[in-house]
């Protein structure tokens, strides 16, 4: 698809205002249709204690499917008594079929193998969108209303200084850094190494998924609508340089010292700084000195930018990733591996050397991201270095991590990433003895049979079953769609493509909201996100968010702004949603939510 071809798809796609305006359908499913093989489901909300006759009638309305709906009954995560359709034995394509459920009809929907054709391209448009450091551009981003003059650009900083929220005086560094470029990395201008680590990861991933499989690249050099697109490169590849360029000038240049707070996991009041030897470790992340207002184009921000001080988190982030860059370009640009390569050394043997170094440098202005356990990161680093390298020492350092014997992994989120490490041995050719990389791989099905299980569990019929939503709970089913779709690959059971299916489904409507949680997609799509610049709710002269963003969807375990607070204690799980511009507990978007979407996006249009 040539990058024209790519922006006139994405436009017809756009939500308009009168969008949200849509009626709800009683009838919940995927609003973008359906692939004609896998499974087809359907869920109404109905207080029947009995089957219902379900009929599925095509444009003419002659019907093509019968049967009766199964009844889950009352469902705690919608709060609402509910009724299953199943219709996957269906898979004639076509456009114009409703399901009739009762007295309840379905809107218009499409049977086809392009259900998801141009939603990897969207999704993946959202990084383009983000990029801080350089004028975004009409032809690229689909319009003019989503062009901006460059921003933070150049973007040199020295590192936070003076007093935190608990009165701790933190000394800063005598050096700057040149730190331009990158992503923003959710609905602020902030730049987070940690963020950006597993979303970096990710679309590289799905770059080894796909060569490792033999499946061919939707991104193939032209076919995503980038200022690089034409340089011989994969397109998906590029833009993850742009993020992986950043990285490399968050590194602590060499021959630094820094007094930072060691073996300390709490900001507390009167924490002592020990000096250590910084060099090679990575910035935690950089900002703005004070939360920019809404809404704000990026080249408008007028606040200082500060880099924050190294940790052990953020120096293995950079570590993991610079590795998985080494080798994917070491034919690519030898040059450029050589350089990924050097920096994920520094950065491993910079971790190994400050182990305890905790984010707690708290000032306003940023999301924290601290985690106070980085044994995961260490896993993860080790298991890169070693695909990339086959060295023995980081062979030894995955056979001494508890991650390396975990039976069944968790799905990945920014503080929890041993599952990274895992994916990409149980994926990547290297020299782990066969008995081992059988032995990951069986990890992974036992996770994804284990997400399967929480089908069964949830009335929407969904992989995920968490006590309480957390804070970007569609990453978290997206995540766990990626381990199902390694599991498929590694056993072509089709239950596991099915695991996925539901997942995105659930995600493009079939939710108790009716809503879709991918702007321009579905009759119900997400509109006004929290994001500073994609702010047309708060001022018509800032542009709504363009198609293929991700939003953070239903939260009710940390419901902080002025929105989610009314909500608190009076909405079920998946009830505690709002499509609006400050709810920005529930309706971020982020850099961490996008990137499993393009990889989800991806593999369920692979023909």
């Amino acid at each position: 698809m040539r990058i024209s071809h790519m922006l006139a798809a994405g436009a017809a796609l756009i939500a308009t205002p009168a969008a949200a305006q849509v009626a709800p359908s009683p009838v919940h499913m995927n609003q973008t249709g359906f692939l004609p093989t896998g499974v087809k489901r359907a869920v109404v909300q109905n207080g029947s204690t009995k089957p219902l006759q379900w009929r599925l009638v095509d444009a003419a309305g002659r019907t093509q499917a019968s049967g009766t709906t199964s009844v889950f009954g009352n469902d705690r995560w919608s709060g609402s008594h509910v009724h299953q359709v199943d219709f996957s034995a269906f898979g004639k394509t076509g456009r114009g079929y409703r399901l009739i459920v009762g007295g309840a009809r379905s809107r218009p929907f499409s049977v086809s193998p392009a259900t998801y054709n141009r939603l990897p391209y969207d999704a993946l448009a959202y990084f383009y969108h983000n990029r801080a450091g350089t004028p975004i551009l009409a032809r690229f981003a689909g319009g003019p209303q989503w062009a901006r003059p460059a921003a933070h650009l150049p973007e040199r900083a020295s590192c936070v200084r003076g007093k935190d929220s608990k009165g701790n005086v933190w000394p800063g560094c005598d050096y700057t850094l040149d730190v331009t470029g990158g992503w923003y990395d959710a609905g602020d201008h902030g730049k987070y190494v940690v963020n950006g680590g597993i979303s970096l990861w990710t679309l590289l991933n799905l770059y080894e998924r796909q060569r490792a499989s033999g499946t061919a690249s939707p991104f193939q050099d032209r076919k995503a609508a980038i200022p690089e697109a034409g340089n011989g490169v994969n397109d998906l590849l590029d833009e993850a340089r742009w993020e992986m360029e950043f990285f490399l000038k968050m590194q602590v240049p060499e021959g630094t010292r820094l007094k930072l707070p060691v073996g300390i996991k709490r900001t507390e009041p009167g924490m002592k700084f020990t000096e250590v030897n910084a060099s090679g470790m990575a910035h935690h992340k950089l900002a703005s000195e004070k939360w920019t207002s809404l809404p704000m184009a990026p080249h408008a921000d007028p606040g200082k930018r500060q880099l924050f001080p190294p940790s052990t988190s953020a120096t293995l982030n950079l570590a993991a990733t610079a590795a998985q860059c080494a080798r994917i370009w070491r034919e690519i640009d030898p040059a450029f591996s050589g350089r990924c390569l050097a920096a994920a050394e520094r950065a491993f043997a910079a971790a190994k050397r400050n182990a305890e170094i905790y984010a707690l440098a708290d000032f306003t202005g940023s999301g924290a991201y601290g985690d106070n356990d980085v044994s995961d990161e260490f896993y993860w680093a080790a298991a890169e270095l070693f695909l990339t390298t086959g060295q023995p020492d980081y062979e030894q350092a995955l056979k001494a991590s508890q991650h390396s014997r975990t039976q069944v992994p968790t799905e990945a989120s920014w503080p929890r990433v041993a599952t990274l490490g895992t994916m990409s041995l149980a994926l990547l050719p290297s020299k782990l003895p066969a008995a081992d990389v059988q032995r990951l791989r069986r990890t992974l099905v036992a996770a994804a049979d284990a997400f399967l299980g929480d089908t069964g569990k949830v009335g929407y019929a969904i992989p995920y079953a968490p006590a309480g939503y957390p804070w970007g709970s569609t990453s978290s089913v997206l995540n766990r769609a990626m381990v199902l779709a390694l599991a498929h690959d590694f056993t072509r059971n089709p239950r596991y493509r099915n695991g996925v299916i539901d997942g995105i489904d659930y995600l493009l409507g079939r939710n108790p909201l009716d809503r879709s949680f991918v702007s321009g997609y579905g009759a119900r799509p997400l509109q006004n996100p929290h994001h500073r610049f994609w702010a047309r709710q708060l001022d018509p002269k800032f542009p709504p968010p363009p198609p293929g963003a991700l939003s953070g969807g239903p939260n009710n375990t940390s419901m902080t702004d002025e929105i989610a607070t009314e909500m608190k204690g009076k909405c079920a799980p998946q009830m505690c949603w709002a499509d609006h511009i400050r709810a920005f507990s529930l309706n971020e978007v982020a850099v961490n939510w996008n990137a499993p979407l393009v990889w989800v996006a991806s593999y369920l249009d692979e023909k």
